[in-house]
């Protein structure tokens, strides 16, 4: 005997309406509406929604950027000069997006970039895109760079990648850390760890352990308490003036912490104001 399976409808959540949606269509419905209240309701729910985006960029920015870990420095640039040597170590932008892009997209994030060029220079826009729409730009602009060996595109195009790893870690206020090759997943004893340590601190400039340190305070005590420091407010104008990309990276991560912890202004309308 064949048995006929009953199935029970289930319980489904219905949609919230959405209140602002509700008044405008009884307004749209009313053949006696004033059309210019319709409009500054209309103007009034963009600016809700608007202000709904960016407290999500905030947010999602907010929790990404917590997961992101230190970026690794793995290229090294060594060449000699009628300048001299050049030698030091730095993150590449494909090492970058390796570590970044899955953590991003998680929360919604996405980045792009916007590369002009005039006037003999070079000018790079990191674009931060969120899921709901809102998005913040981070600029920087540079002369084409011209030293090794490079010829003219070679020149611009190496100053819009190193541009482009600017933008995109100022805007996302990302640190970096140098490779060790694997050597700091080895226990270290004795001399061979103060050795160890010592090479890290030998690596890293002033002016990137300054930036790192003011990031790390921001986090975890608040923009607020830092930028009323004392300490702060003498060391953070000169690193602008020294290291202006290290600096970006600071302001980045105020204008971050002020969007995710701030009150928003009260976007609420008075009753003589709804038409009905």
């Amino acid at each position: 005997m064949n048995q006929v399976a009953q199935i029970q409808p289930q319980d489904v959540a219905a949609p919230v309406a959405d209140p602002m949606i509700s008044m405008i269509e009884r307004v749209v419905l009313n053949p006696d509406a004033d059309l210019d209240k319709l409009e500054r309701m209309l103007a009034m729910k963009e600016r809700m929604e608007a202000n709904g985006a960016r407290v999500a960029f905030a947010r999602a920015l907010s929790e990404a950027r917590a997961e992101i870990p230190p970026i690794v420095k793995d290229a090294t640039v060594d060449f000699t000069s009628n300048k001299g040597r050049t030698h030091y170590q730095h993150e590449t932008l494909a090492g970058i997006a390796k570590v970044i892009d899955p953590i991003l997209a998680r929360y919604g994030l996405s980045y792009r970039f916007r590369t002009e060029q005039g006037q003999g220079g070079v000018r790079v826009t990191c674009i931060i895109a969120h899921a709901e729409g809102h998005a913040e730009e981070t600029t920087l602009s540079g002369a084409p760079d011209s030293s090794g060996s490079k010829n003219s595109f070679q020149a611009v195009g190496s100053a819009v990648t190193y541009l482009q790893r600017y933008t995109l870690k100022a805007a996302l206020g990302l640190s970096a850390e140098v490779d060790d090759d694997g050597q700091s997943a080895a226990p270290h004893t004795g001399a061979s760890r103060q050795q160890h340590a010592s090479q890290q601190q030998q690596q890293v400039s002033p002016a990137e352990r300054a930036s790192d340190q003011m990031i790390t305070a921001i986090r975890k005590n608040g923009a607020d308490a830092v930028q009323a420091s004392p300490q702060f407010q003498q060391d953070f104008p000169r690193l602008k003036k020294e290291a202006p990309e290290f600096a970006a990276r600071v302001e980045a991560e105020i204008e971050t912490w002020n969007k995710a912890n701030k009150t928003a202004p009260s976007t609420l309308v008075d009753d003589d104001e709804i038409p009905y």
